[in-house]
């Protein structure tokens, strides 16, 4: 069974909206302005180390429209590796090795993380992100917070009344000032 990981850029106030140059957002670009060596290397090795990559609609749509004209070994991962897109509304997808999951969402990811031995991976897709995190699916977060305060913007957690208890298992510090803090999600006896 593979493990579900949700990699996500935010702020120190949270927010995630927009990280790489998405329009419409006043800050937008705010991680790929703080891009440098050490953390782009290590976000190729994220994606060498996982499966598949699981997100969105509206992420989809963003990577599809980038990481195909992008040249060298992090982009021929991005296009090559699997991909699992959760929409109602997409149906033919363009970038290759693209599956749309079929019925409903939730349970087609519970599906998808029974029937792969390796990793996924959630990158960006807050809305799905926090699908799951309701859904109990979630098995892992890395969350690289960048040393800017937006103050306006997306929250990347959804407010909820239910708590998701976390045990901290590894930081990594990065030159241009990022943080990634990964969390493991406690379940039963483990809290």
């Amino acid at each position: 069974m593979g493990r579900l990981v949700v990699a996500e850029f935010i702020s120190i106030d949270g927010v995630s909206e927009a990280p790489g140059g998405e329009p419409g957002y006043r800050h937008t670009n705010w991680v790929g302005k703080r891009h440098e060596a050490k953390q782009i290397e290590h976000k190729f090795k994220e994606v060498l180390d996982h499966q598949a990559l699981l997100v969105g609609r509206v992420t989809y749509e963003s990577f599809a429209g980038a990481w195909p004209t992008y040249k060298g070994r992090f982009a021929d991962r991005m296009n090559g590796m699997p991909k699992y897109v959760v929409s109602s509304t997409l149906k033919d997808p363009a970038w290759n090795n693209t599956t749309v999951l079929q019925g409903e969402p939730m349970a087609a990811v519970a599906r998808l993380k029974q029937s792969l031995k390796g990793d996924i991976l959630v990158g960006g897709s807050r809305t799905l992100a926090n699908a799951l995190r309701r859904h109990d699916l979630v098995d892992e977060y890395r969350l690289m917070v960048f040393p800017v305060i937006l103050g306006s913007g997306a929250q990347f957690f959804d407010r909820t009344e239910d708590a998701t208890n976390l045990r901290l298992v590894a930081t990594q510090s990065f030159p241009n000032g990022a943080v990634e803090l990964t969390y493991q999600v406690l379940r039963g006896e483990e809290i």
